[in-house]
């Protein structure tokens, strides 16, 4: 996922996408050490979107305190 595409969710979408990413890391590293995967590069996409989703959520939070003040 692009970060384009992240920006424009908004806050609430963010947390529902990054509960649903996290899950399926898990599933997948666990797919994973049980038999080995096709494509394991998949786990890096999935940890890299997973930051890019807590980078923008922070980002906000932030903004939102800042704006306050």
């Amino acid at each position: 996922m692009k970060q384009s595409v992240i920006a424009e969710l908004t806050t609430k979408e963010l947390s529902e996408r990054l509960e649903e990413e996290v899950k399926q890391l898990a599933k997948l590293k666990l797919h994973h050490a049980v038999s080995p995967i096709e494509n394991p590069n998949r786990i890096k996409e999935y940890r890299k979107t997973i930051a890019r989703l807590k980078t923008e959520l922070r980002a906000r939070e932030l903004a939102e305190v800042k704006s306050v003040k």
